[in-house]
């Protein structure tokens, strides 16, 4: 790493200010040119640790960057991952409140909520089915905390800064339908999403590595190296087919994953 502890520390709290002021703050990939992957996780523990300390608990994990699409746009060849806590949950057919994030954005995507702990670095796509409780339609709430660019020289965010910034999530919300993992094609379940009843975005889970169950796999196989992993009841959202939606004031939001079910968002 290339990151002091004490510049972590100071990152991470900045990251969580910016969270509870409404306040972006500048890129880190600006102030720290070093910063390494590594850096950018480290970072992403701290502010984990910061926001248990006081009082919010861990629910699950999300995958982000799983297209690649996504990520030739950011040079990288790998998925992110992220950290869900308690205060990220919202439920089907919400309104969000104002004021409630700063720039959220919209993803549509598989949930897995599962029913073992999983952990190990051989884990499979058989030992992802068998630990898994159920699959359900999510939607995603994405927020930057870190400006999207540099006001000064016009950089723009890149993998570290997202990664730190907890991989830009903020929100989850699950649909009104459960499932066996194996009752569909995960391949193949898709989404229509509309925003203020036009639609937006259209994909299928084929789009996550080919099979949200091979993100699951990347994700558990990643904690591993950090002597972690999944837990019973955590909620997982592998990783979304879709490109980010903008959610301005006064949205609505439906994502139609047909048969495998609905999901749907306002914000105020």
């Amino acid at each position: 790493m290339s990151l002091t502890a004490e510049q972590i520390t100071i990152a991470a709290t900045q990251l969580f200010d910016a969270e509870r002021t409404g306040k972006q703050m500048g890129l880190l990939s600006v102030s720290y040119p070093e910063i390494t992957l590594d850096d950018a996780y480290a970072v992403q523990a701290e502010l984990v640790k910061q926001k248990t300390n006081a009082g919010r608990k861990i629910t699950g994990r999300k995958i982000g960057l799983t297209s690649k699409a996504m990520q030739r746009a950011l040079n990288i060849e790998t998925p992110d991952s992220g950290v869900l806590f308690d205060d990220m949950h919202f439920k089907h057919g919400d309104t969000v409140p104002s004021g409630r994030f700063i720039e959220p954005r919209i993803e549509a995507e598989i949930a897995f909520i599962m029913g073992s702990n999983l952990r190990g670095e051989h884990v499979t796509s058989e030992d992802v089915i068998k630990a898994t409780k159920a699959v359900a339609p999510s939607l995603e709430i994405l927020d930057t905390r870190i400006l999207r660019s540099d006001p000064t020289t016009g950089k723009a965010r890149v993998i570290f800064d997202t990664v730190s910034d907890n991989a830009a999530n903020a929100g989850v919300v699950l649909g009104d339908l459960t499932h066996a993992v194996d009752a569909f094609d995960l391949r193949t379940v898709g989404a229509i999403v509309k925003r203020n009843g036009e639609v937006e975005e259209t994909g299928l889970g084929a789009g996550v590595l080919d099979d949200p169950v091979t993100s699951m796999v990347w994700l558990v196989q990643r904690l591993a190296r950090y002597n972690d992993g999944l837990s019973e009841g955590d909620v997982v959202l592998s990783g979304s087919f879709i490109r980010p939606i903008e959610a301005p004031a006064k949205s609505s939001f439906e994502a139609d994953f047909g048969d495998f079910g609905r999901v749907y968002l306002n914000f105020e």
